[in-house]
Parts: C-alpha cells; structure tokens; sequence
C-alpha cells in the first residue's frame, strides 16, 4: 500500500532552514508527480510545492515561493524540501503526497499515507 514517511521537522529559530525528506513506496515513484502541503492550527490547509515525475518542473504556493525549494530523487523514492528563511508563520506540520491522489479531496486525506513532520520556527 502507498506509504509516504516524512522526517526533518523540528524546532528552528526564525530565518533559519529545515530540509524535509519523504520517503515513498506502495507505488511507482518515478512516474508520479509529488507535492507538500502544511496544516496548522486555525489556518487552512495549504499546498506549499509541487514537483514533476522528474523533477524538471516545480510551483511553489506565493507564501513560500524563493524561500523553499522541492527537489526529488527518484533512485531514492524520495522527496525533499528545503526550507529557507523561516518565519513563524511557516510552523505546520507538513506532509508530502501524491498530486493525483488530491484530485476532489480535502486536506483530510493526507493523514492516509504519512503522518507528516512538525516544523515549529520559535524564538
């Protein structure tokens, strides 16, 4: 079955970075475009980044965009984000997912395949 493990979170001061990694398997890696979506409490659920079945093309939500960078390593069947400049507004926990498997679901199907990883950027 399609399991997704996050890994890299933790407790980061402000302006500092976190790399997440999301290992993958259950399905065919390589062909299947990845993304990252954060949950926080009382805020809405959002998709961070998005990035093809190669890699060779990536979106970034505008909260985001030139402070992180989705990367992938399909030798691996991993998926990463690197995560720079960090604000408060960045803590959530972050899951990664199949793009595909979002089609007319809510942010509530995440939970189905990882747990995720808690990003908490505190003084």
């Amino acid at each position: 079955q399609v399991q997704l493990v996050e890994s890299g979170g933790g407790l980061v001061q402000p302006g500092g970075s976190l790399r997440l990694s999301c290992v993958a398997s259950g399905f065919t890696f390589r062909r299947t475009v990845m993304g990252w979506y954060r949950q926080a409490p009382g805020k809405e659920c959002e998709l961070v980044a998005t990035i093809s079945s190669t890699g060779g093309s990536t979106n970034y939500a505008d909260s985001v965009k030139g402070r992180f960078t989705i990367s992938r390593d399909n030798a691996k069947n991993t998926v990463y984000l690197q995560m720079n400049s960090l604000k408060s507004d960045d803590t959530a926990v972050y899951h990664c997912t199949r793009m595909g498997s979002m089609y007319l679901k809510g942010c509530g199907a995440l939970d189905a395949w990882g747990q995720g990883t808690l990003v908490t950027v505190s003084s």
